[in-house]
């Protein structure tokens, strides 16, 4: 299998154009991306360009901060829905987090996840790992397979720093076989992907996509 198989293939800077947005679906279909993941206002441009194609569309909810109210992330994911998003990377409310409010913390997941799987849809539920301690990630990550998480991701992308192998093996140790990890976050090489994934990692995340192809597009390592 190849490495584009893998990747969400991202699109999340404040300032992206619908220039890019129509360039980053055009690669993802010629190189077989497994998503693009753009922001909410671009979920209904991205399904219709990639109509046809085997690769899915993917958005952002609560994001990059995650401390809006689960009532608001609800009415994101249901728009996101309807605009054609198969995918959901939800930002945890880490404010809740680390105030020791865990049972808040996963009914809220519980409810996207509810949301998502009515429609079909993966919940991919973002943790946001370099704000966390090694127990606050056992713990969220419990939280995360107790409620009904399809994957947890690592990283938004606009922390201190993104995924590291660490986290990844760590992630992997304490959640369930069904649970997925999505790393993302300052992952610039075919190196570090290949690592990540070996950690445990089923999908990455990155704006860096077609560079890390163009490394070697052989397939990795089984």
């Amino acid at each position: 299998m190849l490495l584009a198989s893998h990747l969400d293939h991202t699109l999340l800077r404040p300032d992206a154009t619908r220039a890019q947005l129509a360039q980053l679906c055009h690669e993802a279909a010629a190189h077989g991306f497994a998503t693009v993941c753009v922001p909410p206002c671009f979920v209904a441009l991205a399904a219709k360009a990639l109509a046809g194609t085997a690769v899915a569309v993917c958005t952002v909810i609560g994001f990059p901060l995650g401390y809006t109210t689960t009532t608001s992330k609800l009415a994101e994911a249901a728009t996101a829905l309807a605009d054609g998003a198969t995918e959901l990377d939800m930002v945890i409310n880490l404010t809740d987090l680390k105030s020791g409010r865990v049972g808040e913390v996963q009914a809220e997941v519980e409810a996207l996840a509810r949301c998502c799987h009515a429609q079909g849809a993966l919940l991919k539920v973002i943790i946001e790992t370099a704000l966390l301690d090694a127990a606050e990630i056992e713990t969220v990550c419990g939280c995360c397979a107790a409620a009904g998480a399809d994957f947890v991701k690592t990283s938004t992308g606009f922390a201190s720093r993104g995924a590291s192998v660490e986290d990844v093996q760590l992630m992997r140790r304490v959640l369930p076989p069904h649970v997925r990890i999505k790393a993302a976050g300052g992952i610039r090489s075919r190196a570090t992907a290949l690592a990540l994934l070996a950690a445990g990692a089923d999908r990455l995340g990155s704006s860096n996509s077609l560079a890390l192809l163009l490394e070697d597009d052989a397939p990795f390592p089984a």
